[in-house]
């Protein structure tokens, strides 16, 4: 499944920004869907899941309370509403698509396709 990210932008510390990405497969539902995330010279770290019918997300503890995910099978999106952004949030988000197990949503290594990444960047 090829996965297209879209929304980035430079925004000021406590504004919101809307990710979304698009897959291309129409059995996209048969994936868990998630946003990763990676800074200059740093690792690319969990953001946030979503199971394959919507019913159960994850998020890493950074994020908790600020940003939800969802996602809209009936269009192949899913979205990553990101609100009270901070500095420190600024990366490149990256979208993926897994056929995982629910215990290795929040690993890098358990989805096979990926988005090319949108830059977000927050200033203080």
């Amino acid at each position: 499944v090829q996965l297209q990210a879209s929304g980035g932008g430079l925004v000021q510390a406590g504004a919101s920004l809307r990710l979304s990405c698009v897959a291309s497969e129409r059995t996209y539902n048969k994936y868990v869907m998630g946003w990763f995330r990676q800074a200059p010279g740093k690792e690319r770290d969990f953001v946030a899941a979503i199971s394959r019918n919507g019913g159960s997300t994850w998020y890493a503890d950074s994020v908790k309370g600020r940003f939800t995910i969802s996602r809209d099978n009936a269009k192949n999106t899913v979205i990553l509403q990101m609100n009270s952004l901070k500095p420190e949030d600024t990366a490149v988000y990256f979208c993926a698509a897994g056929t995982t197990i629910v215990s290795q949503v929040r690993y890098p290594s358990a989805y096979q396709n990926w988005g090319q990444g949108t830059q977000v960047t927050v200033s203080s």
